[in-house]
């Protein structure tokens, strides 16, 4: 079942929240969905972004870093990833003896789509020179992990940008919006990949005001 704790308002922002749906309510599908996840001894775990359905027959409902915690605690012998690649990728990379399994192969993140391993790679051999210190933002993929030296997730990239190597710069990947801030928060310079979520691109304070005077 659910776990309600995940989906609960953080604040009272006014906006309804969805409550999950009652197990005695499932429709014959989800029913077989959760049979078989008992007979494989399965976890579904799914992002805050899949629809409704999804989540109701999820085990966990979270973002992708609370979600990796939970496929680093679980039990299970299979790991039911219902979000996009790099987020069923990081669930394997803490849980290389289990099976992940991503039900929609093609689930991809603009974000991580922005910044390709093999550019990356590329890129820095270019620029060896530079011995840059690269500091990679947790939505990214496998293969750009494994090109930096750490990896940061928006909660505490300023702690970590203010404990790297003072005398290596700094190259930030693969969020160039997450970059700008935390230069901002720390007064590092650092040299900032050009990449982003289309969609985190498309918020802004105009956008945002209308929702609000929509309400």
């Amino acid at each position: 079942m659910i776990d309600v704790t995940e989906i609960q308002p953080r604040s009272n922002s006014g906006f309804e929240v969805r409550q999950p749906m009652p197990p005695a309510q499932f429709d014959a599908l989800s029913r077989e969905i959760l049979a078989l996840k008992k007979k494989l001894n399965a976890v579904i775990l799914a992002h805050n972004y899949q629809t409704g359905d999804i989540q109701d027959v999820a085990d966990y409902v979270g973002d992708s870093l609370g979600l990796a915690y939970h496929a680093k605690a679980t039990d299970a012998d299979v790991i039911v990833f219902c979000g996009v690649h790099f987020m069923a990728e990081t669930a394997k990379i803490v849980n290389p003896g289990k099976i992940v399994v991503l039900p929609d192969a093609d689930a991809g993140c603009s974000l991580e789509q922005s910044c390709p391993a093999d550019q990356l790679e590329a890129f820095l051999k270019a620029n060896a020179e530079k011995n840059y210190y690269v500091i990679a933002y947790i939505n990214c993929s496998g293969g750009v992990k494994a090109l930096c030296d750490v990896i940061v997730t928006s909660g505490n990239a300023v702690k970590i940008v203010n404990l790297a190597p003072k005398d290596r710069p700094i190259l930030f990947v693969p969020d160039e919006n997450l970059g700008a801030w935390v230069m901002e928060q720390t007064g590092r310079k650092m040299d900032l990949w050009k990449g982003a979520c289309y969609v985190h691109v498309e918020f802004t304070r105009d956008s945002i005001q209308k929702i609000i005077d929509n309400k």
